[in-house]
């Protein structure tokens, strides 16, 4: 028998259910795979990106909001911070600290020097300013949301003290663009969807969809930008992860639907494209959007969850870099892309692979082969299911 646990954040349904944060107990007993709810807690209502500190069972959940104006009648843009048990998975509230910058949507712990990290996505929508002219001519200025990048210092109980730096990222891709997302205004401004630590902890990683980008800044309590990586435009770069065998970088295209493959020079920091591949087996005939990306321990193997195809796939990569999907497993029929499958997860060992599926109020459980393939093992019924991570 083995037990291992997850954390499953939830967003808020229109039918009356609140989103919050469950404990689940993950257990695999004579070959049957069984996924128990241990605790569950109603806050943040929209749980999104979480991470958990082994050292201090600290539990920090994004609340993944717009705070509404000046005195917020509702709970404002936040991280909750959580005391965790690992052994009954109770899940004590601590405190949220609010965040300057609208929809928190990723985190990142730096556990050897006390700090978390945090990308602020911004929204899409804009505010028309009018200007005046000194030639007395009128204009309209168009105005969007910043999207920033956050670094709290810990206690070294792990509770979040002050920020030490808030970067704003500026610029933006081409307006509008070909994509479906947002009438074709995703790219109107920066939009920052994932902050990643590179393998020896020296630098900070961000995939800036909105401006087709990849930061890479030196990471200490103050963040000195490093090297950018711009990738093509009209591709949005999303999710990021290390390949912890051959140290390359991967890295899915929100709007191209594509894999890319990068090598990473840890002395300085810089990127270069090695290779990429589609995220799709073929034309599904409407919009896709990939999601999150998953790298197997073992290395060599990428999980990607795409959001139009609704499946997860899975690619193996080649010594020289070459991705080649390999399959795929189907998902719930999504409404569109941002609503469906948003996050999946590997255990440690590699040998199972959950995900929320959104569309189907479920997290879902895959036993993991040899060969990568997924074979269905067990559901949960989560409503509104957006996040998982297993913390045990």
């Amino acid at each position: 028998m083995s037990r291992r646990l997850a954390l499953v954040g939830a967003y808020a349904q229109r039918g009356g259910e609140v989103g919050g944060v469950s404990a689940v107990e993950v257990r695999d007993d004579a070959g049957t795979l069984t996924l128990t709810v241990l605790d569950r807690v109603d806050e943040p209502t929209e749980a999104g990106y979480l991470v958990h500190d082994p050292r201090t069972q600290r539990v920090y959940v994004v609340d993944e909001r717009k705070t509404d104006g000046r005195g917020p009648v509702g709970a404002p843009a936040a991280i909750h911070e959580f005391a965790l048990d690992p052994v009954s998975g109770r899940l004590e509230h601590r405190g949220a600290t609010p965040v300057p910058g609208p929809f928190p949507t990723y985190l990142a712990l730096d556990a050897d020097r006390r700090l978390l990290l945090c990308a602020d996505h911004g929204g899409f929508e804009h505010v028309e300013k009018i200007v005046h002219h000194e030639d007395g001519t009128w204009d309209t200025e168009y105005v969007y949301d910043d999207s920033t990048v956050l670094v709290h210092r810990l206690a070294v109980d792990g509770a979040i003290e002050e920020l030490s730096d808030v970067v704003v990222l500026g610029g933006h891709g081409p307006d509008p663009n070909t994509s479906a997302q947002s009438g074709g205004h995703a790219q109107a401004s920066a939009h920052a969807h994932s902050v990643t630590i590179d393998p020896s902890g020296t630098f900070l990683l961000v995939g800036d969809k909105g401006a087709d980008r990849i930061l890479v800044y030196r990471l200490g309590e103050t963040l000195e930008l490093a090297s950018t990586y711009a990738s093509e435009p009209q591709t949005g770069p999303r999710h990021l992860a290390f390949d912890p065998v051959s140290g390359r970088l991967y890295c899915d295209l929100e709007f191209a639907s594509e894999l890319l493959v990068l090598d990473f020079d840890a002395e300085s920091g810089a990127i270069s494209p090695v290779s990429r591949c589609s995220t799709l087996a073929g034309d599904v005939g409407r919009t896709n959007e990939p999601a999150d990306l998953r790298v197997h321990p073992r290395g060599g193997l990428v999980y990607v969850n795409n959001r139009g195809e609704d499946a997860v796939a899975w690619f193996s990569i080649a010594d020289d870099g070459t991705p080649r999907r390999m399959g795929s497993v189907p998902l719930a029929a999504s409404a569109h892309p941002g609503v469906a499958a948003r996050s999946i997860a590997l255990a440690p060992d590699g040998a199972l692979l959950l995900v929320t599926d959104r569309p189907a109020g479920l997290l879902r459980a895959y036993r993991v082969a040899d060969d990568g393939s997924l074979t269905d093992a067990a559901t949960l019924p989560v409503p509104g299911a957006a996040f998982v991570t297993v913390v045990v």
